[in-house]
């Protein structure tokens, strides 16, 4: 079997290329590193392209840039690929702000490139899109919310799982990069529904890894462990602290896809992320590194939310599992910080 996978130097991106190199997949990677362009040298991911190239003989890279569309159509039509992980994107809502052109153009019309390319060189390959929770904007912010000792928590009883698919995308605030993203993920359904492409978007919590290139802008617990083990100052972006994410590990992530591509469906959504039991507000994760390096976190707090910004958010599997029984979540919230941990610690 043939893989194609976008951004495969990225975290995501990567553990696609190993699970699917361990089964012995041919895997063709796509990336040109604009992870450096975006956030500078700690977002620069040469290392892991590098990485991926050692650990794997029959991996091959291929740099290019999904905005060129020319390029795009070119490698879909000699390729040919039986499934396409499209992972590549600008993930920050900082700097979207700042560089919208740049923003727009690899999230929405970099995804537009994919998709049209496969439908016209690989119609029957099966097509998994990353896209983000961020498509439901700030909209999560208007449910009910208990503030309690360390976190936020929703004080609705209809959402005590977390989130669904159902939720409303509309009259939010999503930043520019929430926006970029919302239309490649009705895009990746619409080519689903419109054309019977067989793909789905993956609307993904906090993605996270021992393999991330955390940065301040992007990489939640990767640069949060980062800053702990080398005593860097972490700047807290308001709600007290308390907002709360769901992590799911890069691998859980991959099990996944793996399911999807085994009874593919059409235009299809899913909430991927860790749900409640992996989830965790900013001063529960400077207490929990704390304990496993020792070291007492430093921050300060800045009483200003970044745009966008949820207070609390937690994916609801319900329908992931529904679907796909044979998935689940392997990787405890433990296991998580453990591994990042360790990962920090060499790579230092």
């Amino acid at each position: 079997m043939k893989l194609l996978v976008t951004g495969s130097s990225g975290l995501i991106g990567s553990e696609v290329v190993t699970y699917f190199s361990n089964l012995g997949w041919e895997v063709h990677g796509v990336d040109n590193n604009m992870r450096a362009d975006f956030f500078g040298p700690q977002g620069d991911t040469r290392w892991n392209q590098e990485r991926l190239k050692a650990q794997f003989k029959a991996f091959q890279h291929h740099e290019l840039d999904i905005r060129d569309r020319k390029a795009v159509l070119n490698c879909l039509e000699t390729l040919r690929p039986d499934m396409i992980v499209h992972t590549a994107a600008q993930p920050s809502h900082d700097l979207a702000a700042s560089r919208p052109f740049d923003d727009f153009d690899t999230n929405a019309t970099g995804t537009l490139n994919m998709l049209e390319a496969t439908r016209l060189h690989a119609p029957e390959a099966v097509f998994i899109h990353m896209s983000t929770n961020k498509v439901y904007g700030d909209r999560p912010n208007s449910i009910k919310l208990k503030e309690l000792a360390t976190r936020w928590d929703y004080d609705d009883a209809s959402y005590e799982n977390g989130i669904t698919e159902e939720f409303s995308i509309d009259q939010s605030k999503h930043s520019l990069f929430g926006a970029s993203k919302v239309a490649a993920d009705v895009l990746v359904q619409e080519y689903g529904r419109y054309f019977g492409m067989k793909c789905c978007a993956l609307r993904g919590g906090c993605l996270t890894g021992p393999n991330h290139s955390g940065v301040e802008l992007h990489g939640f617990l990767s640069y949060l462990i980062k800053c702990n083990l080398s005593g860097r100052l972490y700047k807290v972006f308001g709600y007290k602290g308390k907002q709360v994410r769901d992590n799911i590990h890069s691998l859980d992530v991959v099990r996944f896809m793996h399911e999807f591509y085994k009874a593919p469906r059409s235009g299809e959504v899913y909430n991927i992320g860790g749900g409640r039991d992996n989830s965790i507000s900013i001063l529960e994760a400077f207490e929990r590194i704390a304990v496993i390096s020792g070291k007492a976190m430093k921050y300060e707090y800045v009483d200003l939310n970044r745009a966008g910004d949820h207070i609390c958010y937690i994916s609801d599997l319900t329908k992931m599992q529904q679907h796909y029984p044979a998935w689940g979540i392997t990787k405890t919230l433990d296991d998580v910080f453990v591994e990042i941990h360790a990962a920090s610690l060499i790579s230092r």
